[in-house]
């Protein structure tokens, strides 16, 4: 209200000087197009809003729709921001009705029907206002479309490139431990790391096919995902009793133990698909110099598997 007041001061009848700048501030955007509400436009005429409004209702042919429209009351919060709760937009207390705005051809037959010196003049500097503002929402159009399209290369590349990059994790995931890993004296942890991390690879099963385990063994299996099966095959002479395995089914289940002696070397088959060969007992891991490699052959897999449904 103050900066309107301020607007008021500074027209001079004899001299009317409206800058863009003090214009662009009266200007909302309602409905797509830039409009001037009827308490604005008549601050600027200095004329009061009644009147002005009603000399659009005498010419009420010259403002169809798209020249003059009433605000409905959600448009008219909106604009609330720089008007007074306590007076009107002519300074006379609450209005009793909802404004109208004033499209640009709206404002440029207003100045046609007032037909002052004031009203020619303001008009004007409104024109003009109005062309700077249709170049600012131009330009800033393009820079907002330009970011727009920016962003959609740049989620696209982004996609594109997780894409590229799942697929060489996905072949470092099942090729990197092709090549045989060997383990020397005294590599403890660092075994005792790889089989923890081969372990809980498995989702529902792991076999060990392991001829002498004892409760080190269980300590490693005991890293296994929940709701994963063990099932271990080894010689009768294997350092495990019944005990042994109810305590580990009592807190990590279900183990199953069978006797075999068929099996010379060590094997762990991962949800019957993946295998490793072992060159050691898992109890010995980084006690001697051994070596592990991936079986990425199918059939030893599924030969592996066809020859423990005869234990």
């Amino acid at each position: 209200m103050e900066k309107k007041n301020e607007m008021i001061n500074a027209i001079d009848e004899s001299d009317i000087e409206v800058t863009s700048a003090t214009i662009s501030d009266l200007i909302h955007i309602i409905r797509g197009k830039q409009v001037i509400l009827d308490s604005d436009l008549a601050m600027l005429y200095q004329v009061e809003t009644s009147a002005l409004n009603r000399s659009v209702k005498r010419n009420k042919k010259r403002f169809p729709e798209d020249f003059c429209f009433q605000l409905i009351e959600e448009e008219f919060l909106r604009c609330q921001n720089g008007i007074s709760k306590e007076k009107n937009m002519d300074g006379r207390g609450g209005r009793r009705y909802m404004p109208y705005a004033f499209t640009e051809q709206g404002i440029s037959m207003l100045s046609a029907i007032l037909k002052t010196d004031v009203a020619i003049n303001v008009s004007i500097g409104i024109m003009r206002a109005f062309v700077e503002m249709r170049k600012f929402l131009a330009t800033n159009s393009l820079i907002l479309n330009r970011v727009d399209e920016l962003e959609v290369k740049q989620l696209e590349y982004q996609r594109s490139t997780d894409e590229r990059f799942d697929k060489v994790f996905k072949y470092i995931e099942n090729h990197a431990e092709s090549e045989q890993k060997i383990f020397f004296d005294g590599q403890i942890y660092d075994a005792f790391s790889l089989f923890t991390s081969i372990i809980q690879k498995a989702q529902k099963e792991i076999i060990l096919i392991d001829g002498y385990v004892d409760i080190d063994t269980l300590n490693i299996l005991a890293k296994k995902n929940a709701g994963t099966d063990v099932q271990i095959y080894t010689y009768a002479s294997a350092q495990l009793t019944k005990k042994d395995i109810a305590n580990f089914n009592a807190q990590y289940p279900t183990l199953t133990l069978k006797k075999t002696q068929i099996f010379h070397d060590r094997f762990i088959i991962l949800d019957k698909k993946i295998a490793y060969h072992i060159g050691a007992s898992i109890k010995d891991a980084g006690k001697k110099c051994f070596g592990i490699s991936l079986i990425d052959d199918a059939g030893v897999v599924a030969n592996l598997l066809k020859r423990l449904k005869t234990v």
